[in-house]
């Protein structure tokens, strides 16, 4: 069967989407994903075919109509069998297209859309997204989610049945090389960010602490809409020695960067209840690697780097605070066997057999 999976993304970074397609590739799916390009977009290669559009605008809700227009159109001549919409800004396009050609629609939500820091406190553009979702989520027979959490809340709210498949890296190989990509810094500690680097992350704590931390260099690995402001912030500071931006990172090459942190960071601000209830994919990256994680006191992230006991938990950000606990976990003896088990029981191959059931049962329909 054809499935045609769709994202407002460039493809480049997004690992989620591509293990959902490679699993469905792997499980005798014809698969093919569409996003958009940027003028700066780096060329994808993938086992499946891509297909990205052009388009006049990139920015505000001249964007969202444009894609989901074009897409539309799109989605209409490609016949596919069953469609695939990733997060809301990609569903009324996927919806009508499914509709009018009567087949199943199958929806991922990465994350409760209208409570994104970039649209919560927009009370306007918030009310459109959730009025998008009062129509449509009703109406979802197949769909899935990141977490438990905010499974809960959509099944409560719209009496659907929401699934979760959590964002959780394929099995680690015993033979997998863990190469390294950063400089060597013997006399220097490795702090790493990776992700997108919009507000409410927490970047901005870690880099107020960094004057306390000499023996420490601070890598932030990715790109978003606060990565000039956190430049103009290290330059002002004089830090540039030691808080250091490398910009975007194909998936591919995550790792290699992930192999070379002493900690992983994810600080998290408490801006609504899709941040609260997050897990953040660079929490199981850490783990693939080794890296102990120090990270907010949520609910979803508790519920791994607790019950493992693979690195610390707070509720507060003060620079000399953030100082005092890094310092200790600098010199703390890294929980191996903690480690070892996540890795052990924490896989995509495992997470992924939810996947199969749900597109499985399309075919029936």
């Amino acid at each position: 069967m054809k499935i045609t999976v769709s994202v407002t993304n460039d493809l480049v970074t997004d690992q989620r989407v591509h293990k959902v397609c490679t699993t469905l590739m792997q499980n005798a799916y014809d698969v093919k994903l569409v996003g958009r390009k940027f003028r700066k977009s780096s060329a994808v290669e993938r086992e499946y075919p891509t297909d990205r559009m052009r388009l006049l605008f990139n920015h505000s809700f001249l964007f969202y109509a444009e894609y989901n227009l074009r897409l539309f159109f799109y989605l209409l001549s490609d016949k596919a069998d069953i469609y695939l919409s990733n997060d809301t800004d990609t569903l009324v396009a996927n919806y009508l297209a499914a509709k009018i050609r009567r087949k199943p629609l199958v929806f991922d939500a990465h994350e409760m859309f209208p409570e994104v820091p970039e649209v919560s406190h927009r009370p306007l553009v918030k009310a459109v997204w959730t009025q998008i979702e009062n129509w449509i989520f009703p109406r979802l027979k197949h769909c899935y989610t990141v977490c438990q959490s905010i499974a809960d809340i959509y099944n409560r709210k719209y009496s659907i049945d929401m699934q979760v498949v959590r964002n959780i890296p394929f099995a680690q190989k015993a033979n997998s090389p863990k190469r390294k990509i950063l400089p060597i810094l013997t006399d220097k500690k490795v702090l790493l960010y990776q992700g997108a680097v919009n507000i409410g992350r927490g970047i901005e704590w870690v880099i107020d602490a960094m004057p306390y931390l000499d023996d420490c260099v601070f890598y932030v690995v990715g790109s978003g809409d606060i990565l000039e402001k956190l430049k103009r912030k290290v330059c002002s500071m004089q830090l540039e020695e030691k808080v250091i931006f490398t910009g975007r990172v194909p998936f591919e090459e995550l790792p290699a960067y992930t192999a070379c942190a002493n900690i992983g960071i994810n600080l998290l601000e408490n801006r609504g209840l899709n941040y609260y209830y997050s897990l953040p994919n660079r929490i199981f990256d850490f783990i693939r690697a080794h890296v102990p994680v120090l990270s907010v006191d949520f609910p979803e992230i508790r519920r791994i780097v607790a019950v493992y006991e693979i690195g610390t938990l707070i509720d507060r950000h003060d620079p000399q605070f953030l100082v005092k606990i890094i310092r200790k976990m600098l010199i703390q003896t890294k929980n191996e066997i903690g480690f070892e088990l996540a890795n052990l029981e924490l896989t995509w191959e495992q997470e992924s057999e939810t996947l199969l059931k749900i597109f499985n049962d399309c075919r029936t329909i």
